[in-house]
């Protein structure tokens, strides 16, 4: 969001260093004792973020997530991130970036094998009404304990997704004082796609989860009961529609600071949830320039 304004405002390109605090909600176990019945909830965190755009274009950044009502190690989440947003073009906005997830040890965030994620987007942007399509892949391995750590198991897979959006900013400068401005966008979006795994990818952070895939055990097998119980969630989704949504995202910059919230309404068509359901995000950031 701030690269687009300063796309459209025409400033002056330049390297910069950006030094970010956001707010939203993970996935997580809502009780201590974990059972093959244990509820997934909604949980608050705080993401503190260092990044790096490069004048070029190029950027990086690395991330990492405090999760509070923890039930152990709050810090739960580390992001590693490194892409290219191509801006120049009056007509088209488009980019590409890969991210590595490194878990920690948590009790509270339920496991998943996606921790590679490859993200493209292309936006254009020469209508008043500008259309988009991202393009989603994630992959990854890891292992999960089960039976209180006495057995486990390999799990590895792959989700892809297609988002297409349709959107226009409405840009207002000199608001509340000289040289600030708010950029307001308001967007409509489709997700299709696989959604087998939880992760953090980009393309589905909100929409219901379908049951893990592609498990081995690598000790002795357990009991029948667990073993029925993984064999019976042993299903894969598919290419389906996963949910539409509609979702206003702002910015407000004065100086250095951007205030970035958004909030979105999605109606999921998969999943045991199919309720329309709303989330907020918020971010700030401060830029070294």
């Amino acid at each position: 969001m701030e690269k687009q304004l300063d796309s459209l405002l025409k400033k002056r390109e330049k390297s910069e260093f950006v030094l970010g605090l956001g707010y939203g909600n993970s996935p997580a176990y809502g009780k201590k004792t974990q059972t093959y019945e244990t509820p997934i909830v909604m949980k608050p965190f705080l993401s503190p973020t260092v990044s790096y755009f490069h004048k070029t274009g190029l950027y990086a950044n690395v991330s990492s997530y405090y999760l509070f009502q923890s039930i152990g190690k709050p810090w739960f989440e580390w992001d590693l991130s490194v892409g290219y947003d191509y801006s120049k073009n009056r007509k088209f906005l488009t980019g590409i970036s890969y991210t590595k997830y490194i878990f920690t040890d948590s009790v509270d965030i339920p496991v998943t094998p996606i921790n590679n994620e490859l993200f493209a987007y292309f936006y254009y942007r020469d209508w008043w009404l500008q259309p988009g399509v991202s393009l989603d892949l994630g992959w990854g391995s890891t292992q999960e304990k089960i039976a209180g750590g006495r057995l486990s198991r390999n799990i590895s897979g792959k989700d892809f997704n297609i988002v297409t959006v349709v959107r226009h900013p409405f840009i207002f400068i000199d608001v509340l004082k000289h040289d600030d401005a708010i950029l307001l966008t308001p967007s409509v979006g489709l997700t299709m796609g696989t959604a087998n795994y939880y992760s953090n990818l980009k393309s589905f952070q909100y929409i219901s989860r379908s049951p893990k895939l592609h498990w081995e055990w690598s000790d002795t097998r357990p009991p029948e009961d667990i073993q029925r119980a993984f064999l019976s969630k042993k299903t894969a989704t598919g290419f389906e529609m996963r949910a539409l949504d509609l979702t206003l995202n702002a910015s407000y910059m004065l100086g250095n600071v951007t205030i970035s919230p958004s909030y979105t309404i999605f109606k999921p068509f998969q999943g045991e949830e199919k309720q329309l359901t709303g989330y907020f995000t918020a971010r700030l950031g401060y830029t070294f320039k």
